[in-house]
Formats: structure tokens, sequence, C-alpha cells
């Protein structure tokens, strides 16, 4: 407090005259310290409350008890309209939070907050200190001018205290895929990630897993790499098996990292999930892109049918096959294609016939490939339409059939007259 108003106050005392008995008090203020309440030791990558306790513990030095005085309605050493504002300072925490409201604070009472704060994942390790502003009004001085007056002085005053925190050192992750042709949709697959220790702790006996993301279609099936010693900077590739569903589209779908390892201590830590996007490509498929199926009623003939693979990967051993129905009858529906590369073409025969009593029109046929992808696992895919037009045989064709009987008839006449004459002529010998 100012001399001035310790004078005044003591000047009082013998001056003013005695009506009532008040004390007078005389103080520097309110002094603040603040802690975090409980542990000030954190993790990088993670998100934390951070509770602080803030403490007033100014004192009255001195106390006047002297009748004339009239009693004060607030202490020289209680705050008032606390507010408590925290900032990162030079440190790499994000502070969530705003300023927070105490309100009033008397001496040698202690309140406390809670502010959200990140503290990012690429944080090192280390000590820091985090400056917190406190800000309030404190009752400066009061001047008891007469035997029913008082007036009072505030002071509005902000002060900054530090509050001290560790991050300890923790491994973290940074992902990146290796592009090694890729994944397919509908399709099981190799996954190379190259992984890199970007924490400042080495870790031991590191075990390096995935797992799926939510209702991502892209799902593990060999999920966890050992790989020992894991020194920070370091990097290695680790090879996943991974499915990707038939229902999928082609983009990229997350997947989730993480690193379990003993730390310095000896103790298994388990890293922040580190979240990646896995570039997935279409699905392989197979279109009819020609036909020659052009069937006449109550024929048979080999079709041929052009197959193109429309998909982004290459299909191995492929064989085609085609599902006949009535009116078509087939004791050879199936070919076999070949490795069909992405854009490339295969042709497939096939020996089909048609009942006499089909109707002239245009018909489709139901076709499958079925295939192995790169890892060597059957698939199948998705059903394509072979067109097939049934025709009516032509009236020339029925007339050329009719000769063609008469025509072996009369051979069969011929020779059998032939056969006659000559067994004849050789018994009259």
């Amino acid at each position: 407090m100012e001399i001035r108003y310790l004078l005044i106050a003591i000047f009082m005392v013998f001056l003013i005259a005695p009506a009532m008995a008040g004390t007078l008090y005389i103080s520097d203020g309110p002094t603040f310290t603040a802690t975090v309440a409980g542990t000030n030791q954190f993790l990088p990558g993670t998100d934390v409350q951070l509770p602080v306790k803030i403490e007033n513990r100014g004192l009255n030095q001195l106390k006047f008890v002297q009748t004339g005085y009239i009693e004060r309605d607030d202490l020289p050493n209680t705050a008032k309209f606390v507010t408590v504002s925290l900032a990162p300072g030079e440190t790499p925490m994000i502070i969530k939070s705003d300023s927070q409201v105490v309100g009033d604070l008397p001496g040698g009472k202690s309140a406390q907050v809670i502010y959200q704060v990140k503290i990012p994942k690429q944080a090192a390790a280390g000590k820091y200190v985090l400056p917190l502003t406190i800000s309030y009004q404190y009752l400066a001085g009061a001047e008891q001018s007469a035997g029913d007056l008082i007036e009072y002085h505030y002071k509005t005053k902000s002060v900054t205290v530090t509050l001290p925190l560790t991050i300890e050192p923790k491994v973290f992750l940074d992902i990146s895929p290796v592009i090694n042709g890729g994944l397919n949709v509908g399709t099981e697959g190799y996954l190379d990630l190259t992984v890199t220790n970007r924490g400042g702790e080495d870790a031991h006996a590191a075990i390096i897993k995935i797992s799926r993301n939510g209702n991502s279609p892209v799902t593990p099936t060999d999920s966890s790499v050992y790989i020992g010693d894991f020194p920070a900077g370091n990097s290695t590739v680790c090879r996943f098996k991974v499915s990707v569903s038939r229902d999928a589209e082609a983009q990229e779908y997350p997947v989730d990292v993480i690193a379990v390892y003993k730390n310095h201590e000896g103790d298994t830590v388990t890293s922040v999930p580190t979240t990646v996007g896995i570039p997935v490509h279409g699905k392989i498929g197979f279109d009819v892109v020609a036909a020659d199926s052009n069937l006449s009623a109550g024929k048979k003939k080999v079709i041929e049918v052009t197959y193109r693979n429309s998909g982004d990967a290459t299909a191995y051993g492929a064989q085609a096959r085609v599902s006949v129905v009535d009116p078509f009858t087939s004791n050879d529906d199936s070919a076999y294609l070949g490795d069909i590369a992405p854009g490339k073409t295969a042709i497939a025969r096939y020996e089909v016939g048609v009942s006499s009593g089909a109707i002239a029109k245009d018909y489709a046929l139901d076709s499958e490939v079925r295939y192995r992808d790169s890892l060597d696992n059957s698939q199948i895919s998705d059903t394509v339409k072979v067109p097939v037009t049934v025709i009516q045989p032509a009236a020339m064709d029925g007339i050329m059939g009719y000769l063609v009987v008469v025509v072996a008839g009369i051979i069969v006449i011929i020779a059998a007259g032939y056969y006659l004459v000559v067994i004849r002529r050789r018994q009259i010998k």
C-alpha cells in the first residue's frame, strides 16, 4: 500500500471522534502463487485437462482496532473480480481454453481452474514453464472524512506467475506408404509402410502394429511386425498383409499405426496412433468388347467372345465361362484366357447350340471370369453379358438340306446296283 494511505490511516486514529469501534488493516495487497494440481508430467501427442490451483497468500501486516472507525467492507488482501489466463509462452503446447473467471479470492484462500491443453506429438521432451496471468482489483486505501462517510480506493493489477511442466520422452511415428503396385478393390495384397521414429526416445523390443480405422474397407490380416530396437530418428520398412472389401471404391482409405515398445525405464508403452491414408485402386473387372455370336435355330456353332480387363491390376490365369439356358445348349462352355494385363484383351471360344424352336431375337448369356490376384488368391469377376442373336434358317437352307438327302439316296442306290452287278458277274464266271 502507498505510504500516503498508511499515514492517513494512522492520523485518523487520533483525530476522528469516537462513535463506534472499527478495525483498520494495513497490507501489501494480494500475493499469488499457482501450481498444477496433480501430476505435471505429460506425454507428447495427448490432450490433457490441466487443473491449476491458485492461492492468494496476501497478508495483513498491521491491524488497528479503534473506536470511531467505520468497518471496511473489503480487506486490503482480498483480490476481487479475479480472472486467470494461461498462455503457451515459448512452449510447444496449445492452450484451447479462454480466460477463467474466479471471482473474489480472500487472503489465505485458494481456487482451482481447469484448462484444455494439447501437447503436440512433435513436442520435444524437457522441462517447460507456462505463463499464468492473474488480473484482479483490491482495496488500496480508504478515507474516512466524517464519522459516517468513507471513500474507497481500488486498484486494478495483473501479475504473471509460472507453471512448471515436464514433457516426458516418447516415441511417435511418421508413416508414409511405399508405392509397390498398390492394392485393389476386392483383393488381398501387401501394404509396405516406411515407419520413422520422430519422438525423443529410443524404442526397445519394438513392435509395429496396424489396425482398421473405423469402418474403413481396408482390414489387416497380418497386423504386427517385430523390429527390435528402434532409435529416435531411424526409419524402417514394414510389410503387412491386408484385404480390401469388394464394396470399396478407388480412393484413399485410412489405417491406424502404433508402436508397442519398452522405454528407458523398462516399461511397456504404446505410442499415440498415427493415421495414414492408403491408396486403393479399382477392382479387377471385365467387359465384353466383341462377340461373333449369330446362331441359326437348330444349329451349333463355335462363337468367339472378346474379353477386356477393365480393372487396374493384372488378372493371372484367367478362365472364362458362359452360362447357357434354354433354348441354348453347350458341351464346351469354358475357355482359358491366360494372364490379362489392365486394358488388354483375350478371346474365348465356346461351342453353343440352339434349339430348332427358338424364337429369332437377341439374347444375353451370363458370363464370368475366374482369375488369381497378385497373392495367388482365387477371385471371380462380376457377371457380364454375352450378346447372342438367334436367326431363322433361310429357305435355301431347307432346299439344300433336301437336295443333300436326295443326292445321298441316289448315291446309295447306285452303289447298291453296282455291287449287285459285280457279284452276279463273278457268279457267272
